[in-house]
C-alpha cells in the first residue's frame, strides 16, 4: 500500500509544472524559460529594443503553434546597456540566478566577446545574432553560435559593388577606432588591392565622437568621389549632414549596423541614394514586407514600431534556437540542443538565405546583398 501511493505520489509531481526529470534548467513540463542581455536603454536600445521584438515574434509564432513539444517559451532580458562589464554581469545572473535554459541573443559584437569565457563555461546554448565577429565562432566553441555574415566579407562585397560602378573614382574612408572599424578596415583594404582603387583620404574617429566636421573638411580636400562611412549610427548621421553642409555628394556607402530606417529620418534628404550592404531583408522586398505582415499579429503595437533591420536578425536567430529544441523532443538537455544547432541545414526563415552550421561550423556566413536608400519612402530597396 505504501510503496502504491509513492509511486502514485510521484507521478502527481511529475505533471504538477516541476522540473522536467531528464531536462536541464529552465525547463519545466508546461515552459522553456529563455534569456536575453541586450541594450534596452540608451542609444543603443535602436538595435537592442528591434532586435528583442524580433526574437518576440519567433517565440509568439512557436507558441501559437503549440509550443516546443508542448511547453511553452518564456523570455525574460537583461538590460546591459550595451557596455561589457554589464554584459557579463547580466549573463552570469541569467544562467546562474534566474536559471534559463538557453540564450537567444546577445549584445554587440565587443559585449559577446566579453561575456565568451561565462558562456564557454557554462556550455549553456547561445545565439549570437547582433553583431557577429571572428572572435564568436573561430575557434569553434560547442555552445555558442553566430548568425549573420562577417564583417570583413560585407565591407569587401560593398565595396567591390561600388567600385565596379563607379571605375577610376577617387575613394575615402573612415573607421571606428576598435575591433568594428580593424573589421571594417581589413574588409576595405582587401578590395583596394585587388581593384588597386585610388584611396585619397583614410581616418580614424574614437567612439562616441560626435563633431566631424574637421574630418569631411579634409575628405572635401582631397576630392573623394567615393566615401566608405564606416560609424555606426550616430556617427554616420553627423558625417553625411557635414557633407550637406559643405555641399558635396560623394557617392557612399554605409554598414549594415547602421542600415536602419531612423537613420535615414535623421539624416534627412542628404540620405537619398546611399547605399549599404546586408544579409536581411529589406522591408521593401517581397520578403520583408510579407515579415511586417506577419508581426503585425504577433507583438504589440509599440514592439511592432520598433521594428528594423535588427528584428529580422533577432528572428532568425531564435528560429535557429527554437528549430533545434525541438528536434530535441521532451528530452530537452543544453547536450542535444548545441549538437542539434550544429546539425542545422538549410533552415528557412523567410528574411534571409538559408541557414546552416556543421561539425565544428559555428557561423552561418549568410549570403550578402547591396541596396540602396530612398529618402522619399525611407527604405531601402535591393539593387538588381
Amino acid at each position: 500500500m505504501l510503496r502504491t501511493l509513492i509511486a502514485a505520489g510521484l507521478a502527481a509531481a511529475a505533471f504538477a509544472g516541476g522540473p522536467a526529470a531528464a531536462a536541464d534548467q529552465g525547463v519545466t513540463d508546461t515552459e522553456i524559460l529563455l534569456g536575453s542581455v541586450i541594450p534596452l536603454t540608451g542609444p543603443p536600445a535602436l538595435l537592442g529594443v528591434a532586435h528583442t521584438t524580433g526574437v518576440k515574434v519567433a517565440i509568439a509564432e512557436a507558441n501559437a503553434a503549440g509550443g516546443v513539444n508542448g511547453r511553452k517559451i518564456r523570455l525574460i532580458m537583461d538590460d546591459d546597456g550595451y557596455i561589457g562589464a554589464r554584459t557579463i554581469q547580466a549573463t552570469r545572473k541569467l544562467i546562474d540566478v534566474d536559471k534559463v535554459f538557453a540564450i537567444p541573443g546577445q549584445s554587440g559584437s565587443g559585449q559577446v566577446l566579453a561575456a565568451m569565457p561565462v558562456l564557454d563555461k557554462s556550455g549553456i546554448p547561445t545565439i549570437a545574432s547582433v553583431g557577429p565577429v571572428k572572435g564568436m565562432y573561430e575557434p569553434p566553441h560547442k555552445n555558442i553560435f553566430a548568425v549573420g555574415s562577417s564583417y570583413e566579407e560585407g565591407i569587401r562585397v560593398l565595396v567591390r559593388f561600388l567600385a565596379e560602378k563607379n571605375p577610376g573614382k577617387t575613394w575615402g574612408l573612415i573607421t571606428q577606432d576598435d575591433d568594428y572599424g580593424v573589421a571594417v578596415r581589413d574588409g576595405f583594404d582587401d578590395v583596394v588591392k585587388e581593384k588597386k582603387l585610388n584611396v585619397v583620404y583614410s581616418a580614424s574617429y574614437k567612439r562616441g565622437q560626435q563633431d566631424f566636421s574637421s574630418e569631411m573638411a579634409r575628405l572635401k580636400d582631397a576630392g573623394v568621389e567615393v566615401f566608405l562611412a564606416g560609424g555606426i549610427i550616430s556617427e554616420n548621421v553627423a558625417m553625411v549632414k557635414e557633407l550637406e553642409k559643405l555641399a558635396i555628394k560623394p557617392v557612399v556607402g554605409i554598414f549594415w549596423p547602421g542600415r536602419v530606417e531612423a537613420v535615414l529620418k535623421l539624416m534627412g534628404p542628404a540620405s537619398d541614394g546611399i547605399y549599404a550592404v546586408d544579409y536581411v531583408e529589406p522591408f521593401a522586398s517581397p520578403a520583408g514586407q510579407a515579415f511586417l505582415e506577419k508581426a503585425k499579429g504577433l507583438v504589440s503595437e509599440a514592439e511592432f514600431k520598433s521594428i528594423n533591420r535588427y528584428t529580422m536578425a533577432g528572428y532568425a536567430g531564435a528560429r535557429v534556437l527554437i528549430a533545434a529544441m525541438t528536434r530535441c523532443g521532451r528530452d530537452l538537455t543544453w547536450a542535444c540542443t548545441n549538437r542539434e544547432i550544429e546539425a542545422t541545414k538549410d533552415l528557412e526563415t523567410g528574411v534571409m538565405a538559408p541557414m546552416s552550421f556543421g561539425p565544428n561550423v559555428r557561423f552561418t556566413n549568410s549570403k550578402l546583398q547591396v541596396m540602396q536608400a530612398d529618402f522619399a519612402t525611407l527604405s531601402y530597396k535591393p539593387v538588381k
